[in-house]
């Protein structure tokens, strides 16, 4: 298996159609096909369905498209570094965040981050993914910092503080809703909802507390990002219940960040890989996430990491007795478990 060919089937996926493929990477037609069918003999199945001059990847083309990007930002990323190391600078700060801390947070925090001499703008590098690809990045190195939702259970990386804030509503500016200081659950009563989701995360706190308050949705529109509820909200296609961080980080025209009376918390924070040390724009970074936030979230609770495992208890509860969760209390109150984590001030 060759990386030109790799370029090749992620060109067609890309495009559609190996003509462009071809146009794209500087190759004729023919070369194009005659990569992909070598890829094809030699991986044994079809990657594309074949229709005229269009072209349509097969489930398991898809599939393996997943595995070829990654391989393909991975090249990517040596040829850049290869060329910084021939002009003589320095590594990069590479840094992966969800797309709500890498909209809403990372951008004042870099700004601190230059403003005191940490790091220089044209060696740092952003990767914008979901909270477990974040994690993966961190544990393989790819990353130097990640910027993640939490509580997270993986050995192997070091939370070096936890941040708590409290979830708001989003919704239109002309809505009734938004003169109000702020909502109950009770306003949301026979409104559409926009929600994340995930099950397991931040969704799974706001259904309980929806169901704790009986307020049953005239309908729910899921999505996968902050950014996606906002710009719902914005067309008048109902009130989002979403984390503070990108409803305060990233002001939209049009929509009223309210905040709501029921107890809904978003918990965040930054890891490091354990088995290597942090470096110096590396901790300097880790703080000035810390100070962006207290800026940005007026009721910011800082919690320490050793609260991580009791965190995770009150959310989630012990593996095997998932259905006492909802009964935990706070998570200050709880005793901290072993979380496979290794704690940082």
């Amino acid at each position: 298996m060759e990386i030109r060919q790799l370029e090749a089937f992620a060109a067609v996926v890309t495009t559609g159609s190996v003509t462009a493929a071809g146009r794209l990477l500087g190759r004729s037609q023919p070369a194009i096909t005659r990569l992909i069918q070598e890829l094809e003999a030699e991986l044994g199945f079809a990657l594309f369905t074949r229709s005229g001059p269009r072209v349509s990847p097969t489930e398991q083309g898809f599939l393996l498209y997943d595995e070829v990007e990654q391989t393909l930002a991975g090249m990517q990323r040596i040829r850049t570094r290869a060329a910084a190391l021939a002009r003589g600078d320095g590594r990069p700060l590479r840094i992966a965040a969800t797309p709500a801390l890498a909209a809403g947070l990372l951008p004042p925090a870099l700004a601190l981050a230059f403003a005191r001499g940490l790091c220089a703008p044209e060696r740092v590098a952003v990767q914008s993914q979901s909270p477990e690809q974040v994690v993966h990045a961190v544990l393989t190195g790819a990353a130097d910092i990640g910027l993640n939702s939490l509580p997270l259970e993986h050995r192997g990386v070091t939370v070096h503080w936890i941040g708590q804030s409290a979830c708001v509503a989003a919704l239109r500016a002309d809505d009734p809703l938004a003169a109000l200081p702020a909502l109950t659950l009770q306003d949301c009563r026979g409104r559409r909802l926009i929600a994340m989701h995930n099950p397991y995360r931040l969704r799974r706190r706001v259904d309980r507390a929806l169901a704790g308050a009986g307020v049953p949705a005239a309908g729910v529109i899921d999505t996968n990002t902050s950014i996606s509820a906002l710009t719902l909200v914005r067309a008048g296609l109902g009130i989002a219940l979403l984390e503070p961080v990108t409803a305060r980080g990233l002001p939209l025209t049009d929509i009223a960040v309210r905040p709501i009376d029921a107890d809904i918390p978003f918990f965040f924070g930054v890891i490091t890989p354990q088995a290597r040390p942090a470096s110096a724009a590396v901790q300097g970074l880790v703080q000035a996430v810390a100070d962006a936030a207290a800026t940005l979230l007026p009721d910011l609770v800082r919690r320490e990491p050793a609260e991580h495992g009791a965190l995770l208890q009150s959310l989630y509860g012990d593996a095997g007795d998932a259905g006492n969760a909802d009964d935990a209390g706070d998570a200050a109150d709880l005793p901290t478990q072993d979380s496979g984590l290794t704690s940082h001030d």
